[in-house]
């Protein structure tokens, strides 16, 4: 039987028990697939981090829900990150510490912000946006049990992906959110022929007077039902809403989680012009909650 380090760190909060959960599992070199794959169905969380020696960035990173490992996520870059400096692997350099990591999406940059040797926030810095397909509000209406006016009119349903493709949904406002609920049998079947990942589901105006967009983020089982915050499709909703002009300016705090007592929240950036944009940064804070050992 083998030890390996664990951590389970917050992400996108400031306090324990708030934003999401990320299983941090380090020096899981000898892991295979499957294995991987277990320990995120055993974690049970909406992602497990697997850390990895990397030719090619400063650490190598591997990310898995419970059903399947993605290419990019976003609250397990912060935890991961956090998680490598409480474990001494990764030593700060001052006010600013930037490495990069590489993942399944490719590699990336992230810059640990701190102040008297803590961390105040780590930012990930995501991949040049795809605007892919677009879907009718009739079929996706159907998946959330909406009706078609539901939508922010004007404004597609798009898959939009900054590392991981996610179904951008906006819309009217926050009563509309509220009352959204999954129909498992029309999102499956709207998934298995759609070029999606997940399907996000946001609005203008922030849950608290400090924010200014406020989402929900879905998913089946054996995935969790719903996420507290996803870094990813943040990602990938800022570039929607900068691309289509529901924001006049390139920075904004994104809210996620509140609904499920569970609040979290991240700041954004949109690098570059609305009709080219090179990447987005999507940054938070963390608070470590576990520390041990895994025997397998």
């Amino acid at each position: 039987m083998n030890s390996y380090p664990f951590y389970q760190v917050d992400a996108f909060t400031d306090h324990p028990l708030g934003g999401n959960p990320c299983a941090v599992v380090l020096d899981s070199d000898g892991f295979d697939d499957p294995t991987m794959q277990a320990v995120a169905v055993e974690m049970n969380l909406s992602e497990t981090a697997f850390v990895v020696k990397s030719d090619r960035a400063d650490f190598g990173v591997r990310y898995f829900t419970p059903a399947e490992e993605i290419p990019l996520a976003g609250h397990p870059t912060i935890a991961t990150t956090f998680a490598l400096v409480e474990a001494g692997r990764l030593p700060l350099t001052g006010r600013r510490t930037r490495i990069t990591l590489e993942m399944k999406a490719g590699v990336i940059a992230v810059e640990i912000l701190a102040g008297d040797d803590r961390i105040e926030q780590i930012v990930m810095t995501q991949k040049k946006p795809q605007f892919l397909r677009t879907y009718n509000r009739e079929s996706v209406a159907k998946v959330f049990d909406l009706d078609v006016d539901d939508f922010l009119p004007g404004y597609p349903l798009q898959t939009v992906s900054t590392g991981t493709p996610q179904l951008m949904a906006p819309v009217r406002n926050h009563d509309v959110l509220r009352k959204v609920h999954l129909n498992v049998k029309e999102y499956s079947a709207l998934r298995a022929q759609g070029d999606f990942f997940s399907p996000h589901v946001f609005c203008l105006g922030g849950i608290t007077p400090g924010g200014d967009t406020f989402a929900r983020h879905f998913g089946v089982p054996p995935d969790t039902p719903e996420d507290p915050f996803t870094g990813s499709a943040t990602g990938g909703m800022a570039a929607y809403l900068r691309h289509y002009g529901l924001l006049d300016r390139p920075s904004f705090v994104a809210e996620q989680g509140h609904w499920m007592g569970r609040p979290g929240r991240a700041q954004v950036e949109v690098v570059g012009e609305p009709q080219a944009i090179e990447s987005v940064k999507v940054g938070g804070s963390a608070v470590l909650v576990l520390r041990g050992e895994m025997l397998l």
